[in-house]
């Protein structure tokens, strides 16, 4: 039986998952959606570093004893998933980024993202070290209905900061990895310059999704049908 482990990206927690979950274990599948510190119920208001996230994966896989293991990491948490990925040893069998950014050794989050680095550093100042969750508005065009806006808007909360700013690091080349990309073509149609390059690997295999950034609300169904897809993978 494969075992999915299942990270949303920011400011999310496990209840992300909740339909992603249902497919897979109707599907004969083991499905284990995490929270993260500092998130949903394990807010707080102490420092969360980038490091405790990819150890909150580490010690998930290792408590539950969990073989034939695939990550799944959705946007920010495909970097700590990224990084668990080669630490879980054999217990791995494929990580699976869901239109995410990936770890890149002494880098983090926000070097990654020139453009809106300054938005984020500066959300993160204004807020008391959390990085505020989006506004209703800024999910238009993203294939989503209002109540699937609404869902994810009530839910969500500030993300750590120093998870953003904190950076990545990588032993080995994450191209080794046996690994899965999915594209979310509504949110930019092309993969970004670093996971192009990782694509050229032989490992690696591209999927493209006709939805928006959050493909675990708005194809919940057809990304499940990848996630079990990817099982089969070379």
């Amino acid at each position: 039986m494969t075992q999915f482990v299942l990270v949303a990206g920011a400011w999310l927690g496990s209840w992300a998952w909740d339909e992603v979950v249902s497919d897979l274990r109707a599907a004969g599948q083991g499905a284990h959606a995490l929270t993260l510190s500092g998130l949903a119920e394990k807010r707080r208001d102490e420092p969360v570093g980038q490091q405790t996230h990819v150890q909150d994966i580490v010690d998930a896989v290792e408590r539950l004893d969990l073989r034939d293991v695939v990550l799944v990491g959705h946007s920010y948490s495909g970097i700590p998933v990224g990084q668990a990925a080669e630490r879980i040893g054999d217990r791995l069998a494929r990580v699976v980024f869901v239109d995410s950014n990936v770890p890149a050794d002494g880098e983090s989050f926000v070097s990654a993202w020139p453009d809106g680095r300054a938005a984020v550093e500066a959300s993160i100042a204004e807020h008391g070290g959390f990085w505020a969750p989006l506004a209703a508005e800024e999910f238009a065009g993203q294939g989503l209905t209002d109540e699937q806006i609404n869902r994810i808007v009530t839910g969500a909360t500030p993300h750590p900061g120093a998870t953003l700013t904190e950076p990545a690091r990588l032993e080995r080349p994450l191209g080794a990895l046996p690994a899965t990309y999915i594209k979310c073509l509504l949110d930019w149609p092309e993969p970004s310059p670093d996971v192009a390059e990782l694509l050229k690997s032989e490992h690696w295999r591209l999927v493209e999704l006709n939805t928006g950034h959050w493909p675990m609300f708005s194809e919940p169904h057809e990304l499940a049908r990848i996630l079990l897809d990817a099982t089969m993978s070379p």
